[in-house]
């Protein structure tokens, strides 16, 4: 059974800093895209980036978050710097299905149940 833990959200004042994780298990790690999503309230789950044999971000988030992964400690991270009172989601993990990153929910087969970032101004 494949599941994907989130944690290390809260709460950060614009400018600030935090770091996601999500801890995966049940299948190999390492043969799978990862990405993040988020999702605020009254809007569409919405893309923020993706890990396979390269990286993808959304527009907004380019050049502030960073995801990476540890394969030995089967996580993937979210670093997210400089953060914005419109960055406030809960943020979900995933992994794909066929190991090609992408930035379509649709892609990915399994979920995280997701961790609240709120930034506040």
């Amino acid at each position: 059974q494949v599941q994907l833990v989130e944690s290390g959200g809260g709460l950060v004042q614009a400018g600030g800093s935090l770091r996601l994780s999500c801890a995966a298990s049940g299948r190999t790690f390492s043969s799978y895209g990862m990405g993040w999503f988020r999702q605020a309230p009254g809007r569409e789950r919405e893309f923020v980036a993706a890990l396979s044999w390269r990286t993808y971000y959304a527009d907004s988030v380019k050049g502030r978050f960073t995801i990476s992964r540890d394969n030995a400690k089967n996580t993937v991270y979210l670093q997210m710097n400089s953060l914005k009172p419109e960055d406030t989601a809960v943020y979900y993990c995933a992994s794909d299905k066929w190991g090609g990153g992408s930035n379509l929910p649709s892609a990915y087969d399994y979920w995280g149940q997701g961790t609240q970032v709120t930034v506040s101004s």
